[in-house]
């Protein structure tokens, strides 16, 4: 692809920010339904642009370019901000200034150096801000019950759980591609349409009940090694 192909790659990274900044826009306009659309096309790059980094080989291209750091910047602000935007301006926390807790718990995830592990995995929950408010507003999930998933999800930061990094981590990565892809698709095209159903948007978290049961079971060897038993 050359470095031209490199540059495009980060390019590619870098426009998820501009499509952020369009959410927000969006959220304070009131116009919702955008700025979900926005978001989960955020997501989408999101969950590709690796792939097409790997396949341009951006850091033998470019190699004075951090493009892992180009990602850092662009995720925080797509996966934690843009997000506690939309917590604010479309009440759904008991007040605004409990957006500091997620906003607070995602400065610390990110400044971790084993925030992504060598193995490929992530350590704490890795902030998918994104995804938990999306499901409150479609769901009209109440403020107090919000709040309550909003700080679990926060503490959970802190915890060294290891999560999967769906696109690397080997264990089982070809059924994690295909049933999170199949998620992606299913709840993009609920999260787009002005008034999904509620019950094909309850069974659309099969994807992160996957993703979390998954991770789970992968930390299964640690919980062993910690209370000490064999194995």
């Amino acid at each position: 692809m050359g470095t031209l192909g490199a540059w495009c790659v980060h390019l590619y990274t870098a426009s998820s920010a501009v499509f952020g900044t369009w959410a927000i826009y969006s959220i304070y306009q009131h116009e919702y339904q955008l700025a979900i659309y926005l978001m989960l096309l955020t997501l989408l790059i999101d969950s590709t642009d690796g792939a097409f980094a790997r396949a341009a080989d951006v850091r033998g291209r470019i190699p004075w370019f951090d493009g892992r750091r180009l990602d850092d910047i662009v995720d925080f602000f797509t996966y934690v901000l843009v997000p506690a935007c939309f917590l604010i301006e479309a009440d759904l926390l008991p007040h605004p200034a409990w957006t500091a807790a997620p906003v607070l718990a995602s400065c610390y995830g990110f400044s971790r150096n084993d925030a992504k592990t060598d193995d490929h995995f992530f350590t704490g929950f890795p902030s998918y801000w994104n995804v938990l408010v999306i499901y409150l507003y479609l769901l009209e999930i109440g403020p107090a019950t919000g709040l309550a998933l909003t700080l679990g999800l926060s503490v959970a930061v802190f915890v060294p759980l290891r999560y999967i990094y769906p696109s690397r981590t080997r264990v089982a990565r070809p059924v994690s591609l295909a049933v999170l892809g199949i998620w992606l698709l299913w709840f993009s095209w609920l999260g787009v349409r002005p008034d999904p159903d509620p019950r094909w948007l309850w069974l659309s978290l099969f994807g992160p009940g996957y993703y979390l049961g998954l991770s789970l079971l992968l930390n299964i060897p640690a919980f062993r090694r910690a209370a000490g038993a064999p194995g």
